[in-house]
């Protein structure tokens, strides 16, 4: 961890969290420290995210001020017959556009226009060129999710040939690389309708996607307020839907009923409530869809009565049942807060680890596969339909003290991340942890994994035999991992005390560093 006043940036991997801590240095803004983050994370955690997937962001200012950047793909304009679910992987998968640049480019364009951002677009993309131009030495998390998908890579075309890396060795991408180039020449947009753009069409074409040279031109960020939600006094803010955001909000609305702070941090009570609410919140989250292509819903997601009588429904002394499908996916969570106070809170995926499998035409990109969290049921509010974006996970958090940012947050970890931020919020807030101690405490994944069929408690055995023993009492079907395990995902915050004092960490479950910086110097 490290404590500074009066910029910081945190993030998964150390080189990007060097990237955007050089361009704070440099006198940039939280945003564009941001964008060079994401850029650097498009390269170095090619598993988790890239240029080909989408991004969501939260901004906020001291004046203020706060909006959220959807950068969400939309499905093709044209597509097949569904017989059956969409494919998890492979050209068929390949079914949204993506709109991570494009979502760097407007955030950018706000930085100018709001903060007097000023930083070359180049100059912020320089660090990732430079990463995939001449390499880097793949982290262990790159290492661990290739081999876990060995048996499947051989059926994802020229993937394994691409993405095989040998550990301690530098891994180059020169396709990426080119590819990074033309953006930094000709713009974010030209990703859609530009150089890269007709190269990415092709490609995509020649792959056997439904996605077309219209799509990637029809690709747009939304920028909206985000919704809010008042917690001990603080307002939670979170992106609206179509992302779990307001799942999130949920969860939180419905603790506040209950006086977390009276219980031990390690209370088997605590957890109990926590894994209670997530069930709770989680009953309505099916209903989250595009709002441009949904009926409203007669009532308000965070009506306060209707939190309150989720509250009610939990039992303290009994577990209920868990009868939700689970949604997989890997991203990256990055923040940063510059000398002014002003924040970027940023998650950026590619859906499943290693996306769709699909690398187009000779760009270097890995594309998304984002679209299998489309239903293809008909009358489902998520099934999928020309131009609708689809159900999100992303759900980046800003906490607002008196008007003015205090806490930055975010998790990897689809279903598990309002599960995962249940226990950061309650603990940096409820029970006033610095972000190192609430990211160190032990975490729960309810309900079915990527390596775990079972609809069970995951639990880190960190939290003691006794009250996992207790939860068991309770009804829970618990099921110990190992503490720090790698599945709980990759969370990181930073939390601005006071107006001399910035408290920053990321997950000690990965690689990631938090670094202060001031303008024109930096330490880790």
């Amino acid at each position: 961890m490290n404590v500074a006043r009066p910029g910081m940036v945190a993030s998964p991997h150390p080189l990007a969290s060097e990237a955007g801590a050089a361009v704070l240095a440099r006198g940039g803004t939280a945003i564009e420290a941001a964008v060079a983050i994401a850029a650097s994370l498009s390269v170095v955690m090619p598993h988790f995210c890239g240029i080909g997937g989408d991004a969501i962001w939260l901004v906020a200012d001291r004046q203020g001020r706060q909006r959220c950047f959807l950068g969400i793909g939309q499905a093709a304009g044209h597509l097949p017959a569904y017989e059956a679910a969409i494919p998890l992987r492979g050209p068929a998968s390949t079914v949204t556009s993506a709109c991570a640049v494009d979502s760097w480019g407007r955030a950018l364009a706000y930085s100018a226009g709001q903060w007097g951002g000023t930083q070359p677009f180049a100059d912020l993309l320089a660090p990732a060129i430079a990463q995939a131009r001449d390499g880097y030495v793949p982290s262990r998390s790159q290492h661990f999710w290739f081999d876990f998908r060995r048996d499947e890579i051989p059926h994802w075309g020229r993937f394994a040939d691409h993405f095989s890396a040998v550990p301690g060795e530098l891994f180059k991408q020169p396709g990426l690389a080119r590819s990074l180039s033309l953006l930094a020449e000709d713009g974010c947009r030209s990703f859609y309708d530009g150089r890269l753009g007709q190269q990415l069409a092709d490609g995509l074409a020649a792959a056997g996607s439904p996605l077309g040279a219209a799509d990637l031109a029809a690709t747009r960020t939304r920028e909206e307020a985000p919704v809010g939600l008042d917690y001990r006094g603080l307002t939670l803010l979170a992106p609206p839907a179509p992302t779990q955001g307001l799942s999130t909000l949920a969860i939180m609305g419905i603790l506040s009923h209950f006086d977390l702070a009276a219980l031990p941090p390690s209370s088997p009570l605590r957890y109990h409530l926590l894994v209670e609410a997530v069930k709770q919140a989680f009953l309505d989250r099916p209903l989250i869809a595009d709002p441009d292509c949904s009926e409203p819903l007669p009532w308000d997601f965070l009506d306060p009565q209707r939190l309150a009588g989720r509250a009610l429904a939990i039992e303290t002394t009994r577990a209920l049942a868990w009868p939700h499908p689970y949604r997989h996916g890997d991203t990256v969570f990055f923040a940063a807060t510059d000398e002014q106070g002003r924040c970027a809170s940023v998650l950026q995926s590619t859906y499943f680890d290693w996306g769709s499998g699909v690398l187009v035409g000779d760009t270097g990109i890995l594309w998304q596969n984002r679209g299998a969290a489309f239903s293809t049921a008909p009358g489902d509010r998520n099934a999928i339909k020309p131009g609708k974006r689809p159900f999100y996970t992303l759900n980046p958090g800003i906490a607002l003290n008196k008007g003015e940012p205090h806490l930055l947050y975010g998790t990897q970890g689809a279903d598990g991340q309002p599960q995962t931020l249940s226990v950061l919020l309650t603990g940096l807030i409820d029970y006033g942890m610095t972000p190192e101690e609430a990211l160190a405490q032990p975490r729960f994944l309810l309900g079915k994994t990527f390596s775990d069929s079972r609809d069970s408690l995951k639990i880190e055995a960190s939290l003691g035999e006794a009250a996992i023993e207790e939860l068991a009492a309770l009804g829970h079907e618990v099921a110990p991992l190992p503490a720090l395990s790698p599945i709980f995902g990759q969370a990181g915050a930073i939390s601005l005390t006071d107006a001399d004092t910035i408290h920053g960490a990321h997950d000690p479950r990965g690689e990631g560093r938090a670094i202060r910086s001031q303008a024109h110097s930096f330490t880790k």
